[in-house]
């Protein structure tokens, strides 16, 4: 065998392992673009959710005004966390998985709902409003949307799990910052107690 022979056979190797090379890395970088999408249409999930309880609570706030005309400073309170929660909820829309953003969200909601449970404790000292038909049906929609919020942040946090765990194994760690994925995406993680506990208070 000659060594023009033998050259030939080392760089049709060297091509060999260079195009298995190649097609392993866009295995990877598609796998991780496919987890990005997955865990950020997640994302988009709670956001159509949380929009729906901030549309809500403006009207529960109308219908408690006309009861508690002595509460003002609770219902402007209600309305203000409303609207920071509103900002943080748009700023992690835009930037799904950061880690700040990520955190100014659950924050902002733990405000919202410290605020909410005040308004409710301060509600039962108004039994008209307590039955008011308006009043009942707004904290069944708040009970209903709090519940698909919960599910729609599992998925959300499942789906970070499985592209963080993807993303820090081997050997797709090698590569990842290569393809622009250099860091993990945060999870979602809300005072369980505290968010359900304005949903939680009965009106019957």
């Amino acid at each position: 065998m000659g060594s023009g022979t033998i050259l030939l056979i080392i760089v049709g190797v060297v091509i060999a392992f260079g195009v298995i090379a190649l097609m392993y890395g866009i295995g990877i970088y598609n796998r991780l673009v496919t987890l990005e999408n997955r865990y950020e249409n997640a994302f988009s999930q709670i956001e159509v959710q949380l929009q729906r309880r901030y549309d809500l609570i403006p009207n529960l706030v109308e219908t408690a005004k006309g009861y508690m005309k002595h509460e003002r400073e609770t219902l402007e309170a209600v309305i203000s966390a409303r609207n920071q929660a509103l900002g943080s909820l748009k700023a992690a829309a835009e930037h799904p998985g950061a880690a700040g953003a990520m955190a100014d969200l659950a924050s902002a909601e733990k405000g919202l709902s410290g605020v909410l449970g005040r308004l409710f404790a301060v509600a039962e000292a108004y039994p008209d409003l307590k039955a008011n038909q308006n009043m009942m049906q707004l904290t069944e929609e708040l009970t209903a949307t709090e519940n698909k919020v919960s599910f729609a942040r599992q998925h959300y946090n499942d789906s970070v799990t499985e592209y963080n765990t993807y993303r820090e194994s081997f050997p797709p760690v090698v590569f990842a910052s290569m393809f622009g994925h250099t860091m993990n995406a945060e999870l979602l993680q809300f005072d369980s107690a505290a968010i359900a506990e304005a949903p939680s208070v009965s009106f019957d």
